[in-house]
């Protein structure tokens, strides 16, 4: 029985023939084989993405926990599961819990997102948002708030749908503008971050326009969902983003075995049967949703998606950032930047000034060091 398996970390395929069912012996890698459905893993990749995960459980205990209000670990844990009444399981379920999943899921669905878009583009710059997905995301939301009255409530303003769809048609747009715009025969890296950048600057003008056309109040609360923050969530921002994380997720891990056949380029990639453009339209369309629902949610959280794939790149050492490990330390980098914005200051600080300030510096570095590589 022939099988074939995909590496988690690489997303390459590795061909195999003449196995049985059961565990693969493949040097360097682990997994099972079931007919001809194959999971295979490298052990690194596996384990940090386990010890992800675990960080990502114990930041959730703790961003309840950690508050005005100081509640122990061990009762916020019965909280969680249904054994504690009182006071404290009305702060933790119904006051910290929604804050803290939003957190969570924001961060899984834009490091997913981003280790998707830097995957397709083969540039580590290629995110949500250098290439306007998150600009065209944001254009859309603030747009839904300036006509719903500056309000965060789901309105009647676009198809019904208020902030969540308007941010979905915002990212859907500028994402196909963009690569309308870097088509050229096919689309290059280089030439997809560069209208992405042109895009995004455009998209954020549109932005600041509408900023200044609307009334103060409006154009405060807008301007305050700018900045990324988490302050304003509750359960009805959380079901959203946990039904679009719920289905998108999957479907992008779906995804990582033409995503590793891409790597080898667009014309190797045509010659063993990938249909590169409409897996390319696949992958935009994940990654824009994913992005317009984490935007629709906190705002545009900066340099998230732009951090996380390439942490999970180095620490996995593959050669693509590992879609499930990137969401994983999404989700861990978002929780640790809000209870650093809570805990840290007198004042609450929104998230997203805290992504950024660890994100910009990244940014930084990495271009000096693309330079250095650039002139040797």
């Amino acid at each position: 029985m022939s099988a074939g398996t995909t590496d988690a970390g690489t997303g390459g395929p590795t061909a195999r023939t003449g196995t049985p069912s059961g565990t693969t012996t493949a040097p360097g890698r682990r997994g099972i084989v079931l007919g001809p459905v194959g999971l295979a893993w490298r052990p690194r990749v596996l384990w940090y993405t386990v010890g992800a995960i675990g960080a990502v459980l114990v930041l959730v205990v703790l961003g309840v926990a950690i508050g005005s209000t100081w509640i122990a670990p061990a009762t916020v844990v019965r909280s969680l599961l249904g054994l504690e009444t009182g006071p404290d399981a009305f702060i933790v379920q119904t006051l910290r819990l929604p804050r803290v999943l939003t957190g969570a899921l924001v961060g899984l669905t834009l490091g997913v997102a981003g280790a998707l878009t830097q995957t397709f583009t083969r540039n580590p710059l290629g995110t949500p948002d250098i290439i306007g997905v998150t600009s065209g995301a944001s254009v859309g939301a603030v747009a839904a708030i300036v006509l719903g009255g500056g309000t965060y409530s789901v309105s009647s303003v676009v198809l019904g749908g208020g902030i969540p769809v308007a941010a979905t048609i915002g990212a859907l747009a500028a994402a196909f503008a963009v690569y309308g715009l870097g088509w050229r025969g096919g689309v290059q890296s280089y030439r997809l971050v560069l209208v992405g950048i042109g895009v995004s600057a455009t998209l954020d003008a549109v932005t600041s326009y509408l900023l200044v056309r609307a009334k103060i109040t409006v154009a405060a609360a807008a301007a305050q969902w700018l900045v990324g923050s988490l302050s304003s969530t509750s359960w009805s921002s959380v079901w959203p983003l946990l039904v679009v994380a719920a289905v998108a997720v999957p479907l992008a891990l779906a995804t990582s075995a033409a995503l590793g056949i891409g790597q080898l380029g667009d014309e190797v990639a045509t010659g063993v049967g990938l249909a590169v453009q409409r897996h390319r339209l696949i992958v935009i369309v994940l990654a824009v949703v994913l992005t317009a629902a984490a935007v629709a949610a906190a705002g545009p959280v900066g340099f998230v998606a732009f951090v996380v794939p390439q942490i999970g790149l180095r620490l996995a050492g593959t050669n693509r950032p590992p879609l499930l490990l990137a969401g994983a330390l999404g989700a861990v980098l978002v929780l640790a930047a809000d209870l650093l914005a809570r805990s840290a200051f007198p004042w609450q600080v929104p998230v997203g000034i805290i992504t950024t300030v660890i994100g910009a510096p990244y940014l930084i570095w990495l271009l000096i060091r693309h330079r250095k590589e650039m002139s040797r």
